[in-house]
């Protein structure tokens, strides 16, 4: 029996791709001989490293190897060398979708659109205003769970990823008795970040009322931002910006008490790990993006006059995040009792 080879053409936004993963496990349930290979931008890797459904990830270099039609060319080369007879596109791009059938992928199952419905052997119309995982979902299995827990992402920590966040708490002065806290400072646009007097407010509260470490995590483009809210701090934080890569980011979420973030990729992850989190949003809908397991998760978000989810780049205001104050972060994980002796086990 030829075993059935299946291409998963993945978006390109690490919270998406994790929502995703609720998508790519129910494929293999449903094809549980199936070789699974997944196209994937370089950023978003390691978001599917180790991850069990996947045979094969196929990294998109489009600034390097795959650039422009050349570059495009070869991947279309190296998609025909791997005989895929299915793709599933989560993506919506033409491009894409031409590239599958160029690579002789007999069968392509995406998103319905105008422009390329007819490069698809199979276009799928999605019911309007699903949860992100659920849109994922349905391209698989045309239907919506009545049980949400079957839409949990899957991500991965490593051993050696553990390891590396021990000795590096070590490293700035952490004790295996410290109670940690994270706060990721961004968003993948700025409108979805808390102010940064909030943030030096919230962080010198924690450390006041529970005794804790404080660990500021980001990018590294983050580095000047959170090094301007630690100048501006009474007590003292930790850094970690542009020090971690996103498995890194996942042990030290594990080693946390609790984890802070506005609406991104890691706190999805943090979720993801059933790590003690308070989720600030804002301009985003919490039934498109919110955390879907609730379990172990405040969602702080203020009603205000504007319709969300809001995608007003030029917003001056950003009033629907200044609105969440640093006391309701306090008292949600004061209520919770995340840094009380009895939820710090690990």
């Amino acid at each position: 029996m030829t075993t059935k080879r299946i291409l998963v053409v993945e978006v390109n936004w690490l919270g998406d791709v994790l929502f995703s993963t609720a998508a790519i496990r129910a494929l293999k349930n449903k094809y549980p001989g199936s070789f699974i290979g997944v196209l994937l931008h370089s950023r978003c890797r390691d978001v599917l490293t180790d991850n069990p459904y996947i045979n094969e990830i196929i990294v998109l270099d489009e600034k390097g190897e795959h650039h422009g039609i050349f570059g495009k060319l070869r991947l279309i080369r190296q998609l025909k060398s791997r005989q895929f007879d299915t793709a599933y596109l989560f993506h919506r791009s033409f491009t894409r979708t031409l590239i599958c059938l160029l690579s002789g992928i007999k069968n392509r199952i995406g998103y319905y659109t105008a422009k390329r419905r007819l490069l698809l052997t199979d276009s799928v119309k999605v019911p309007r205003g699903v949860h992100r995982a659920n849109y994922y979902y349905y391209l698989i299995t045309r239907s919506i769970p009545a049980d949400m827990r079957m839409l949990h992402s899957d991500f991965i920590v490593r051993d050696k990823d553990m390891v590396y966040i021990d000795n590096l708490l070590k490293q700035e002065g952490f004790s295996s008795g410290d109670k940690l806290v994270v706060i990721h400072t961004a968003g993948n646009w700025s409108l979805k970040r808390w102010p940064k007097e909030n943030f030096v407010e919230l962080a010198d509260e924690l450390v006041n009322r529970f005794q804790v470490k404080v660990v500021f995590s980001g990018a590294k483009e983050e580095r000047g931002l959170i090094d301007e809210i630690l100048k501006s701090m009474k007590n003292k934080a930790i850094n970690l910006a542009g020090r971690t890569t996103i498995k890194q980011l996942g042990a030290l979420f594990i080693r946390a008490n609790t984890i802070i973030s506005a609406d991104s990729g890691p706190l999805h992850i943090a979720v993801a790990l059933n790590r003690p989190t308070v989720a600030l949003f804002g301009p985003t809908s919490e039934k498109i993006t919110g955390p879907l397991m609730r379990e172990n998760v405040i969602l702080l978000q203020k009603k205000v006059n504007c319709v969300v989810p809001c995608y007003k780049q030029d917003c001056r205001d950003n009033i629907c995040m200044k609105k969440i104050s640093p006391i309701e972060v306090i008292r949600a994980i004061q209520e919770n009792k995340w840094l009380t002796a009895e939820k710090t086990a690990k």
